[in-house]
């Protein structure tokens, strides 16, 4: 008996002291679950496919909540959490009745340019990520560092308590900071940028560098150059690098998801993959480092392409919606007034200045549901108070409320059918966007890779928002703040 339990003790010591030197976060901006298998025969052996065949892959991972929008995604896979916590409910929002960008901070500047585009920070954030778990478990000695072509990817997931966060000033091409996070950019993050302004392909493409692949090299480059320039997974705690490539949601929104295009970003990126794990073995050792990948949403066939197929779909024009809407109201209510003040991510929010009492409002909402359930495109609407008593399916009001923030995310949802989605009046044969709850762009990949990671797949459901407690328990730390995930014990066992 003693002898078994001094084994015991033996094995949990050994458990609970045994860390990677380095976890690395990627999160590829809309990359629809299905790419891994449409790509696999042309990707190259050191990029998606050593993640797929060498790692662990989650084949059936949902997004839980909606809508399914690039400020949310990076931030719900590192709080292990959703809007209704982390508070960040799209790229735009509303905070105390004004309009603002996700990670908008005023009170801060940028470091590096002097571009408005780095009055950023996580404060809208409302809860911890796995990096500030990370750095409050190791006594703030584990180094953060965010990156990506996108502010609010490279800002939310890296936390609050990050040493970093570099994203791209395409008017200047150079990768900046802000002041919540240093005073000077380091020189590593200097070299980079005066190596972008010697490169021709970047001049070359110019502020329109996220319309190309190259993008997410220039995203490798800073990634490599931040890993070696803060000797990232050498020191005694357990570093982090969240790295993002937005480059495939920029192409796919102008072109989508079919196309030469489309293929070269995804080729192009499978190779920048490939450079990033050499990059991490070489400087942290094979094995010493863990990693997992995963998108922030995917994305919708373009409704032409769906209807040059005879697959159902649709576009829909919010200035024609808002048309209707006020036509209804002034024809059964007798409202004349502007009460939409914008709509958002299918979320229309009402602009109460032009509303007069509770019973007004009431009307609106009345008026403004029975209107959207009117119209061939939409499935229903909903108030958001009234989720819970309306006739939806069990799993989308979940996801509804999941996705939903007081103050912040407006008053009526409308969920329109499958294909159907924002679109613009002239939209060409490939234009694209997401947002909506159904697998085309709530199926993404979910990938793990490295240290402890056992090779194999399952297809049990599992959520964007389970991704952050399981890194958690690979390395023994509490999980954010406001964390509803659940580990994948298939990979933490």
């Amino acid at each position: 008996m003693v002898l078994g339990c001094l084994a015991m003790t033996a094995l949990a010591q050994s458990q609970f002291g045994e860390k990677p030197k380095l976890v690395v976060g990627i999160v590829v901006d809309q990359m629809r679950w299905d790419y891994l298998s449409r790509y696999y025969d042309q990707f190259c052996d050191g990029g998606f496919r050593r993640m797929t065949d060498q790692g662990f892959s989650c084949n059936n991972c949902l997004i839980n909540y909606v809508p399914t929008i690039t400020a949310i995604g990076h931030t719900s896979a590192y709080t292990g959490t959703t809007p209704a916590f982390h508070g960040i409910c799209g790229n735009d929002f509303y905070i105390d009745g004004k309009k603002v960008v996700s990670c908008q901070d005023n009170s801060v500047k940028a470091v590096g340019s002097t571009t408005s585009h780095g009055n950023r920070s996580p404060r809208n954030l409302l809860t911890t990520t796995i990096g500030d778990q990370l750095r409050l478990h190791t006594d703030f000695q584990s180094k953060v560092v965010g990156i990506s072509y996108k502010d609010r990817a490279a800002i939310f997931p890296a936390g609050h308590s990050a040493n970093a966060a570099y994203w791209l000033d395409t008017k200047n091409l150079c990768f900046i900071s802000s002041t919540y996070y240093m005073n000077e950019l380091p020189d590593y993050v200097k070299q980079v940028n005066d190596d972008m302004k010697k490169n021709q392909e970047v001049k070359q493409a110019g502020e329109r560098i996220g319309y190309t692949p190259l993008c997410g090299t220039v995203i490798t480059d800073m990634a490599i150059a931040a890993l070696q320039g803060e000797q990232m997974g050498r020191g005694q705690a357990t570093d982090m690098l969240c790295v993002s490539y937005s480059q495939t949601d920029v192409i796919g929104h102008e072109w989508g998801t079919r196309g030469e295009r489309t293929d070269a970003a995804y080729l192009t990126l499978d190779k920048d993959l490939s450079r990033l794990f050499s990059a991490l073995d070489e400087q942290v050792g094979q094995g010493q480092w863990v990693a997992f990948l995963t998108a922030d949403h995917g994305a919708a066939h373009n409704w032409r392409f769906q209807k040059e197929h005879r697959l159902p779909g649709g576009p829909l024009y919010n200035d024609e919606l808002k048309k209707g809407i006020y036509d209804y109201l002034k024809e059964k209510y007798n409202i004349t007034k502007k009460v939409i003040g914008d709509i958002i991510d299918y979320r229309i929010f009402l602009n109460y200045d032009q509303i007069e009492s509770d019973d007004e409002a009431e009307d609106v909402k009345e008026g403004i549901t029975a209107y959207v359930k009117s119209l061939p495109e939409y499935v229903t609407a909903v108030a958001f108070e009234q989720v819970r008593t309306a006739a939806l399916p069990e799993r989308l009001a979940e996801q509804i409320l999941k996705g939903y923030y007081a103050g912040r995310s407006g008053d009526i949802i409308i969920i329109p059918k499958p294909h159907y989605y924002g679109s613009w009046k002239e939209a060409p044969l490939g234009q694209t966007t997401h947002g909506e709850w159904n697998p085309y762009d709530a199926h993404i990949p979910c990938l793990f890779l490295g240290w402890k990671i056992p090779h194999g797949a399952t297809s049990r459901e599992v959520h964007i928002t389970d991704i952050a407690p399981t890194i958690c328990q690979l390395l023994h730390i509490q999980q954010p703040s406001a964390c509803i995930g659940e580990a994948i014990t298939e990979i933490t066992k």
